[in-house]
């Protein structure tokens, strides 16, 4: 690839120590693209049905995509990809920050971890040369000491590093990988996969940017868009979730002590502008882009939170404050430091910690199984306690490091009526009684419960609104609530493209249309692509995960929602909202005769060589 690509992955093999460098031709980057794409393509062609997920059997795949590394907002990001310690089946996670421009500045696309190290070990990649090197002077280290150390060993403080902290050493099924300090591949377990191979940290240094075939358009296209860059940077002046808790607590959205109760009293003292106002420092944004959306906070008492590891998300402010009952924006800053330290998924951990709460608050669990903590709603100190013994896995943490699934199947007694999953990863804060095409689309993604490549209903309620998904042609207003076959189909289409952005690799909070997308696409590479072939590319992509977790034994059972979600809220605005199970199961139906599979949710044989991808109907039952 002349434009876009630097035409090479490079391969790592841990246990023979080996080092190879591979050319793809042109067809395979443009039929898969990079990111996602690259990821499923790997692991449904190299990975043995029915491995374990930390067996050195496993392939750890770090990918960009055709625009990563070029002089575009969102484009700093990239995708990891495993299967996944958390679900047993497809694992992806992304990334922002600026490890990603720096691994394709380094000429790489994208790197394959196979095997596992005698010894811990750290990759450093420096442009052309690659190294495998001793890390048992920074095993069991924080990311923070980890980074200051390779920093200072290799003499260069502008090197970038993704690494796991502890709960990644520690095989926490929900660890994550950390790019720099503050940006998180947070889902389905990607941090335990890198450390069950005795992978400490992936370190990259480069310092040759990629080829663009008509660079001098990108600065018209920004030029064009200028408006909606300085609307969405205004958008994100408290960073994400930013002036919306109360409403969302008002509305039903604010998912509340581990989504059992449908109002938080004190949602403003945990909203956003709140930390602004209190404890922010200010913000921080990734490579090429100046929206800013990622807070910087710093606190020195009750507890010690160190801005070097940023700030928390919406995600993170819900998960450990009203999924666990917690109006204390100092703990909650604290939890999210301590996840990003030890590499943990703040969703997962949360809703984890969330889970232990209503347990211990139905006696299922008792002092006895959490070491003397009282682990009630509200208890901000038990919550980091908790967290802490996650990390280490010690106590009670060691069982909820499973994921609630198996941790609930372990506790017994009833304890897997409060856990809170789909596939075994557990739900976002976004919450689906109010947003029910988002839930279906929580129920069918090939990553168990997903938020960021879905459909969030509340984007499509208005004429207003819709207009920004005309391109995908979705055209009319539908109700939160609706389940029908234009929910359906509006859910595959946004679904699909996101799967795309995933795979060229863009940020979901980027200000451009899906034709704006095609033609940076087209800019950068040279091509003469259309909006058409992407949308059939992410469908493409979506495929091959469903073939994969199909393969690895996931069937149509596991497309469910729990059932605290047929049921309403304690109280607030869903107090008499619930899913209709009747109307979710057809919705599922139609999803998957839109998809163009059979009954059973598997895809068609027809579908997969209309794709072009019929060398995958081979992995099918």
């Amino acid at each position: 690839m002349e434009f876009g690509y630097t035409g090479n992955i490079l391969r790592v093999d841990l246990s023979k120590e080996d080092i190879s460098i591979e050319n793809p031709d042109d067809i395979f980057y443009r039929r898969y693209l990079g990111g996602e794409g690259f990821v499923a393509y790997f692991l449904l062609k190299e990975l043995k049905k029915g491995i374990d997920p930390f067996s050195q059997e496993n392939k750890l795949i770090f990918a960009t995509g055709p625009l990563t590394g070029c002089p575009i907002p969102g484009s700093g990001r990239n995708c990891v990809g495993a299967k996944s310690p958390l679900t047993a089946g497809f694992g992806e996670a992304d990334v922002g920050g600026y490890w990603g421009a720096e691994l394709k500045h380094a000429g790489f696309d994208a790197i394959i971890i196979e095997g596992k190290a005698k010894n811990p070990v750290y990759l450093w990649v420096h442009d052309s040369e690659i190294e495998i090197k001793d890390a048992n002077h920074i095993w069991g280290k924080n990311t923070g000491d980890t980074q200051n150390i390779i920093k200072q060993e290799l003499n260069d403080d502008f090197i970038r590093v993704a690494k796991i902290g502890p709960g990644g050493e520690n095989l926490v099924r929900y660890a994550c990988i950390i790019n720099d300090l503050r940006n998180a591949a947070g889902r389905t377990g990607m941090g335990a996969v890198m450390g069950s191979k005795n992978l400490k940290a992936i370190t990259i240094r480069g310092h040759n940017k990629p080829k663009i075939a008509a660079k001098e358009k990108i600065r018209e296209i920004l030029k064009a868009n200028a408006t909606n860059m300085k609307n969405l940077a205004s958008a994100f002046t408290f960073g994400t979730g930013g002036e919306l808790m109360e409403y969302f607590s008002t509305t039903g959205n604010l998912p509340t002590r581990n989504f059992r109760d449908g109002e938080f009293s004190k949602a403003l003292a945990i909203d956003p502008k709140t930390i602004h106002d209190t404890i922010g420092l200010g913000k921080d944004s990734c490579y090429a882009c100046s929206i800013r959306c990622k807070k910087v906070v710093q606190i020195d008492s009750p507890w010690n939170v160190d801005p070097i590891y940023g700030g928390p998300e919406y995600e993170t402010i819900a998960a450990f404050g009203s999924n666990c009952g917690i109006d204390d924006i100092n703990a909650i800053c604290k939890a999210g430091e301590i996840c990003n330290k030890y590499s943990l998924d703040t969703i997962s951990t949360g809703i984890s910690i969330g889970f232990a709460m209503e347990c211990y608050e139905k006696g299922i669990l008792t002092e006895k199984e959490t070491n003397g903590i009282r682990l009630n709603f509200g208890n901000a100190e038990a919550m980091l306690q908790m967290l802490e013994l996650i990390g280490k896995r010690e106590g009670l943490g060691k069982v909820l490091g499973e994921g609630v699934k198996r941790a609930a199947e372990r506790i017994g007694n009833g304890a897997d009526k409060y856990a809170i999953h789909v596939k075994g990863q557990e739900i976002p804060m976004h919450e689906p009684r109010l947003k029910q095409g988002l839930g279906l689309g929580y129920a069918v993604s090939p990553t168990g419960a997903e938020h960021m490549a879905n459909l969030h209903d509340t984007y499509i309620t208005t004429k207003e609104r819709v207009l920004g998904f005309a391109p995908l042609g979705i055209l009319e207003p539908l109700p939160l609530d609706d389940l029908g076959p234009k929910k359906v189909r509006a859910l595959i289409y946004v679904s699909n493209w996101k799967v795309l952005e995933n795979s060229l690799i863009m940020c979901f909070f980027n200000a451009f249309s899906p034709e704006t997308e095609k033609d940076f696409l087209n800019i950068v590479t040279g091509w003469n692509t259309s909006t058409w072939e992407l949308m059939k590319l992410g469908e493409r992509i979506t495929n091959m995960a469903r073939v994969f977790n199909i393969r690895e034994g996931l069937t149509k059972d596991d497309d469910w929602l729990p059932e605290r979600f047929f049921q309403p809220t304690t109280s607030g605005a869903l107090s008499n909202t619930a899913i209709n199970p009747d109307k979710f199961e057809k919705a599922r139906y139609t999803y998957y005769r839109m998809m163009g599979w059979d009954d059973n949710g598997i895809p068609t044989k027809a579908k997969l060589e209309e794709l072009d991808i019929e060398w995958a109907s081979k992995m099918l039952p």
